[in-house]
C-alpha cells in the first residue's frame, strides 16, 4: 500500500476533486454525512437521558451498524450486477424516508427506546445499500491512478464534516430541540438524492447476462476467500472495530457520569475526535511513505489504546478533548488504510462484493463490540469496560503477526474482456452445463517441478475468476502426460469466467505452454457432465464436445 497513497498536500491527492461527477457526489455525501453527525449525537443524546441502561446507550451504535452486517453482501451482489447509480440512489431514498418516520415519532411524542433503535437500524439499512455501490462506483467515475486517492478522500472528507458536525449536532439539540436536529438531518439527506438523480457516469457494460445474486456471492466470497490482502485487511479490520468502538459507544456515558456534562459538551469532544482524524487525514501519505502499512496499523491501534484508556481514568473534558483527537487520528488512519487495501486488491469485476464482504465483517465487528462494552460498563463498570477497550486494541496491534497487512503499490489490472468462445457443435443454452474443462499438457521430467510451480499460480488464477473443482492428474500409464481439469456450473459461467482474466492471467499461461513438450499444442476438451438418469429435455443429449 505504500506508494499507493499520495502526499495530501500534493495535488495529486485532490486529483478526483478535478472530476465533476466526483465531486458533486462528494461535495453531496459530506452534505449528508453532516446531517448522519447531527442525528447520532440527537438519536444518543435522546437515549441517555430516557433510558438509565448503559447498555442500551451502547446498542445505538450496534443498531447503526448491524445492517451492514446482514445486508452489505447482498447490496455488493446487486452493485456488481445492476446499475450502481440506480443502487445508491435506491439507498439514499431509504434513509431519507427512515430519517423522516423518525422525526414525525418525535414530534408526536413516541421517544420509546426500542423504536428509536429501529429506527436508527432502518436508516443504517438504506446506508449498507449506498455504501458498497458508492465505494465501487469510484473506480468507475475516476481514473485508475487516482483511486488511492479518491478512497482516502471519503475518509478525509467525512471526518472533516465529524469536526464540526457533532459539535454543531449539540449547539442544535441544546438550542432548538431534538425535532430542529433530526429534521434538519432529514432534509440533508435530501441533497445526494437530488445529485445522484442528475449525475450520470459511464460503466463498462458486460456481453454477459447478469449473474444470480446466489452466484454472485458465492463469487464473492471466493474470491476474497483466495486474496490473502483482503482476508488480512478484513480481519484486521474486524477486530479493531471490535476493540475500538467503545470509544465512540461509551462516549455518550463518559460526558454524562464522568464529566458531567451537557449535550453540547457530548458534540464539543465528538468534534475533538473529528480534529484528530482530519489531522491524521492529512498526515496519512507521509507516514504511508515512511512506514510500512503494517507499521501505521500498529501506531493507529496504540493511539486509540492511549484514547481508551484517558477517557476510562480523567474526569477533565480538556484531557478528554486531547485524548479524542489523539483517538481520531488513529480511526482514520486505520480505516483508510484499510479500505485502501481492499480497493486496491479487487478488480472491477468484483470489487462491489469484496468491499460488502469487508463492511459486513467490519460492521459486525462493531455491533458485537457495542454490545461487549456496553455490558461490561453496566455489570461492571465504565472504567472497566474502557481499560478493557485499550487492552483488546493493543492485542489487535500484535495480530499484525497472525494477519500482516500486505504492501501494494497499484491496483488490481483490469480483466482484458476479450475473448472468443470455442466453437461447439451442440446448441447450447445460457444455462446448460456443468461443463467440464480439460487440458493435456505433456511435460518432461526435468520441467516437472517447475511445470508444478506454475499450475500452482494457475489453480489460483483460475479458481478466483470461476473455476471450480480444480484438479491436476498425471497418466500413470505415460508419466509424462499431465491433465488438468476444471468446471463451471453453466455455459454462461464458463464465458463469464475467461472475460475476467487479466494480462498478466495470459502470460501465465504462456509460461505454462513453454514447458509443453509436444509438437502440437495442449489438447483442449470441453464437455457437459451428465448423470446416468434420464436426461433433461431442455439439455442436449451428446456428452462431449469436439476437442479444440
Amino acid at each position: 500500500m505504500a506508494g499507493a497513497e499520495a502526499d495530501p498536500n500534493s495535488p495529486a491527492t485532490f486529483a478526483p476533486l478535478t472530476n465533476p461527477t466526483f465531486r458533486s457526489i462528494w461535495l453531496a455525501s459530506q452534505v449528508s454525512s453532516l446531517g448522519w453527525l447531527m442525528q447520532t449525537v440527537a438519536i444518543s443524546w435522546l437515549m441517555a437521558t430516557i433510558s438509565t441502561s448503559d447498555l442500551m446507550v451502547a446498542l445505538v451504535q450496534a443498531s447503526s451498524n448491524l445492517p451492514a452486517l446482514i445486508l452489505s453482501l447482498f447490496a455488493g451482489a446487486i452493485a456488481d450486477n445492476f446499475s450502481r447509480r440506480r443502487v445508491m440512489f435506491a439507498g439514499r431514498c431509504l434513509m431519507a424516508t427512515a430519517s423522516a418516520m423518525l422525526t414525525a415519532s418525535v414530534v408526536l411524542g413516541f421517544v420509546d427506546p426500542w423504536m428509536i433503535l429501529g429506527f436508527s437500524f432502518l436508516i443504517a439499512c438504506g446506508a449498507a445499500l449506498n455504501d458498497p455501490a458508492w465505494q465501487a462506483s469510484v473506480g468507475d467515475i475516476v481514473d485508475r491512478r487516482d483511486v488511492p486517492a479518491a478512497v482516502t478522500l471519503l475518509s478525509v472528507g467525512f471526518n472533516t464534516v465529524r469536526t464540526v458536525g457533532p459539535a454543531l449536532g449539540g449547539i442544535v439539540v441544546a438550542s432548538f430541540g431534538l425535532v430542529t436536529a433530526f429534521a434538519m438531518t432529514t432534509l440533508s439527506y435530501l441533497v445526494p438524492l437530488g445529485t445522484i438523480w442528475c449525475c450520470k457516469w459511464k460503466v463498462r457494460s458486460s456481453p454477459l447476462p447478469r449473474e444470480s445474486i446466489r452466484t454472485a456471492i458465492y463469487d464473492g466470497l471466493r474470491f476474497t476467500a483466495l486474496s490473502s490482502e483482503i482476508k488480512a485487511a478484513t480481519a484486521r479490520g474486524t477486530l479493531f472495530g471490535l476493540a475500538s468502538i467503545a470509544i465512540l459507544a461509551l462516549l455518550p456515558l463518559v460526558v454524562r457520569d464522568r464529566l458531567v456534562g451537557s449535550a453540547l459538551a457530548y458534540g464539543s469532544l465528538m468534534a475533538g475526535f473529528g480534529a484528530g482524524a482530519v489531522f491524521g487525514g492529512i498526515l496519512n501519505g507521509m507516514l504511508r511513505r515512511i512506514a510500512s502499512q503494517e507499521r501505521v496499523m500498529t501506531l493507529s491501534c496504540v493511539a486509540c489504546a492511549a484514547c481508551s484508556l484517558s477517557l476510562a481514568l480523567t474526569s477533565s473534558i480538556a484531557v478528554a478533548a486531547i485524548a479524542l483527537a489523539l483517538g481520531g487520528a488513529g480511526w482514520v488512519t486505520a480505516w483508510s488504510g484499510l479500505g485502501v487495501s481492499v480497493q486496491l486488491a479487487s478488480p472491477r469485476w468484483v470489487v462491489g462484493r469484496t468491499i460488502s464482504i469487508y463492511y459486513a465483517l467490519v460492521g459486525g465487528g462493531i455491533a458485537v463490540g457495542s454490545w461487549v462494552w456496553g455490558t461490561v460498563a453496566q455489570n461492571q463498570s465504565l472504567t472497566w469496560a474502557l481499560a478493557g477497550s485499550a487492552g483488546a486494541l493493543l492485542l489487535v496491534a500484535a495480530a499484525g503477526v497472525l494477519f500482516p497487512l500486505c504492501e501494494r503499490r497499484e491496483s488490481e489490472p483490469d480483466p482484458l474482456e476479450e475473448f472468443n468462445a470455442p466453437a461447439v457443435a451442440l446448441n447450447l443454452k445460457p444455462r446448460s452445463g456443468p461443463i467440464v474443462v480439460k487440458v493435456e499438457y505433456l511435460i518432461l521430467e526435468k520441467n516437472v517441478q517447475a511445470f508444478l510451480d506454475l499450475m500452482r499460480q494457475r489453480r489460483h488464477v483460475q479458481s478466483r475468476v470461476g473455476a471450480r473443482h480444480w484438479t491436476l492428474q498425471r497418466n500413470l500409464q505415460e508419466p509424462s502426460k499431465w491433465t488438468e481439469t476444471s468446471r463451471t456450473p453453466t455455459w454462461t459461467d464458463y464465458l463469464r469466467l475467461n472475460h475476467r482474466l487479466t494480462e498478466a492471467d495470459k502470460e501465465l499461461d504462456e509460461r505454462v505452454l513453454q514447458l509443453h513438450a509436444g509438437e502440437l499444442p495442449p489438447q483442449f476438451t470441453l464437455a457437459i457432465e451428465r448423470t446416468t438418469g434420464p436426461p433433461r429435455k431442455a439439455e442436449p443429449s451428446t456428452p462431449y464436445f469436439p476437442r479444440h
